[in-house]
């Protein structure tokens, strides 16, 4: 299944999501509205709403609170799209100029500061309290995510271990609370809400370990990101953390040196190695072990077209190009 097909399962209900995103942007400020209309209309693909609603399909939850719930976890991950652009100086998001670029950086920073603000008032509105535990969790969590990759930043020394605690806080748990948050609207047992957690947790790290050798093998045309952005900014992200320990030692002193300092002067040379001593597959595999325990996690679950969807996911996640 390509991702349309995946998303067909859920097709009205992402048609009531979009509508209910634009309706909530709603505000007397006009800059609000228009940096917020430019990111979220900006072509992404909404995967963390897309989790949300099947995993309240897949427990057969008939309600609608899975479409309001779905629009605060994209509010909520397009305020750290807005604030990690301004922390990372990036000028391209999604194929085209960031909201930084555009408009500078005080003015993303304080949308990012909008829509999270609004993400509670509408997780407030649906009344739940276990939803709203686990949003507001999921959301300190991936800010601390957020300092930790800047304190490993140009840090060559990071560990394998420090790398994925950092994907699972700032990329994994925002898609871990939209599963959860989904399930837990069916009021499933506990083992069962605890299994599409664990689920979407692997499901997230598979995407951004993926999202790791993309920007070695991807172009900027495909992926809507500078190539060699991450090896730009000095992160240490796995394929480098594995090269540094299979390369020979003048690879290893090249790579560390651009770690330390961010840029790209050697990034044809250091591509290469990341290429040539099996970086990439082993970053690749890592993926492939991720997506394997994200299916495992929910195979109890009954068969439906949504559990389907949500098992293809992860075939997409490890199969995609961008």
């Amino acid at each position: 299944m390509d991702f349309k097909a995946i998303s067909a399962a859920v097709d009205d209900d992402f048609l009531k999501v979009n509508d209910f995103i634009f309706k909530q942007l709603h505000t007397h400020v006009p800059l609000i509205k228009e940096i917020g209309n430019y990111i979220i209309d900006s072509g992404g693909k909404r995967l963390r709403p897309l989790v949300c609603l099947l995993s309240a399909r897949a427990l057969g939850y008939q309600g609608d609170q899975h479409i309001e719930v779905a629009a605060v976890v994209e509010f909520l991950h397009t305020a750290t799209l807005l604030h990690d652009d301004v922390v990372d100086e990036s000028s391209l998001r999604r194929g085209k100029a960031s909201a930084n670029e555009v408009w500078g950086n005080a003015p993303s920073v304080l949308v990012g500061d909008f829509l999270i603000s609004r993400s509670f008032q509408m997780v407030v509105n649906v009344g739940n309290m276990k939803i709203l535990k686990i949003l507001s969790n999921a959301t300190n969590l991936i800010a601390e995510g957020e300092v930790l990759q800047l304190v490993n930043c140009k840090n060559p020394d990071t560990s394998e271990d420090q790398y994925m605690e950092v994907i699972r806080y700032k990329t994994a748990k925002m898609f871990e609370a939209s599963a959860q948050s989904g399930a837990v609207l069916a009021q499933p047992d506990s083992a069962t809400e605890q299994a599409f957690a664990t689920y979407a947790d692997h499901l997230g790290c598979a995407f951004q370990l993926v999202d790791d050798v993309l920007d070695y093998n991807g172009s900027a045309d495909t992926m809507g990101k500078n190539v060699g952005d991450d090896l730009a900014e000095g992160k240490p992200t796995l394929p480098l953390i594995y090269a540094l320990q299979h390369a020979s030692e003048s690879e290893k002193q090249l790579i560390r040196s651009a770690i330390l300092t961010g840029g790209l002067e050697n990034i044809d040379a250091i591509t290469n190695t990341v290429k040539e001593c099996g970086a990439l597959e082993y970053t690749m595999q890592k993926a492939r072990e991720k997506a394997g325990l994200a299916k495992q996690a929910i195979d109890d679950v009954s068969d439906s077209i949504y559990k389907e969807a949500l098992m293809a996911l992860c075939d997409l996640a490890v199969q995609r190009n961008h």
